[in-house]
């Protein structure tokens, strides 16, 4: 489906040609990667397993850490993210998702003056590739103090600060899909987000609250991507429901629930986006196998834990 993905962190224990033919049969044609995921194959036998698949890779997650706060030096997160840039570039992957990583002992001043100079090194790094680093902010409340962007004006604010195209957000609408400011930034965020993250959940973000699958929750997901597609979004929407239910229904089943689930929310918004409504041409969707009548708009050029944040 057109400009539609899923996320190799909805299936963490799959191997790479079992995801790839369940994502293609469910109507998928783009996935996220997942760096640790990448190691034991190396980087040439996915290449050739994306190709022969005839699968897109929506972004590569992820690189950063620049604050020293998960033990290793500025230094070695910087040349750590120049190894996924080159990655991303190899796998013609659009987008790196980067984090930021914690006060790590420092002042906050510090330590976002840290982030900053990292992304202004990489950002030359980047353009180079073809490759955007999209800055993800986590909520407090997900993972407490791992991250010092802890909402979406500050990564807002940085991002703004670097200034540099190469240099966007990773916007996760789990975390932040009820932020009393999400409404409000949405013509910001449809303009910087490189990638946009979707699952669902009921009550507040919670280190223990499963990653819905979408339309499963409580979330006004189907409003917020349709606006996000008004406001002239551009980007990728990854899907990455992670948890119990997932694990309950099965990740066959769940891939088919989610395609149909962001075919209809997105061709709802795209039959309703005109030329009055609208800052950006209407969304084309396709299945996965159908004659596609526009191609993708996007150019195509570590080691952690699954976390549900």
């Amino acid at each position: 489906m057109f400009d539609v993905a899923i996320s190799q962190l909805t299936a963490p224990r799959l191997d790479l040609e079992r995801e790839l033919a369940l994502a293609t049969a469910a109507g998928f044609d783009a996935i996220s990667l997942w760096r640790p995921k990448l190691s034991d194959l190396g980087l040439g036998a996915v290449a050739s397993a994306l190709a022969c698949a005839g699968v897109r890779v929506s972004s590569l997650q992820w690189a950063g850490g620049f604050t020293a706060g998960d033990g290793r030096s500025f230094a070695e997160s910087v040349e750590d993210a120049v190894e996924a840039i080159a990655a991303a570039r190899l796998l013609a992957a659009p987008v790196l998702v980067v984090h930021s990583g914690c006060r790590g002992g420092h002042t906050r001043a510090h330590a976002a003056r840290l982030v900053r100079d990292a992304l202004e090194t990489l950002a030359p790094v980047a353009r180079r590739a073809g490759v955007t680093l999209a800055l993800r902010p986590i909520h407090a409340a997900v993972a407490p103090g791992c991250s010092l962007l802890t909402g979406l004006a500050d990564a807002i604010d940085l991002v703004e600060q670097v200034g540099d195209p190469a240099v966007g957000l990773a916007v996760d609408l789990w975390q932040f899909a009820d932020a009393a400011d999400a409404g409000d930034r949405l013509p910001r965020l449809a303009e910087i987000a490189a990638v946009v993250q979707v699952a669902d959940r009921h009550g507040p973000p919670s280190p223990d609250a499963d990653r819905l699958p979408a339309g499963r929750g409580g979330l006004p997901l189907e409003t917020l991507l349709g606006d996000l597609v008004r406001y002239g979004y551009q980007g990728d929407f990854e899907f990455d429901p992670v948890g119990e239910l997932v694990e309950s229904l099965g990740h066959e089943a769940v891939l088919r629930e989610t395609a149909r689930t962001a075919e209809t929310w997105l061709g709802r918004a795209a039959a309703e986006c005109t030329a009055e409504t609208c800052l950006s041409p209407p969304r084309t969707l396709h299945r996965r196998g159908e004659a596609a009548g526009v191609g993708s708009r996007r150019s195509q050029a570590s080691s952690q834990t699954v976390s549900r944040g």
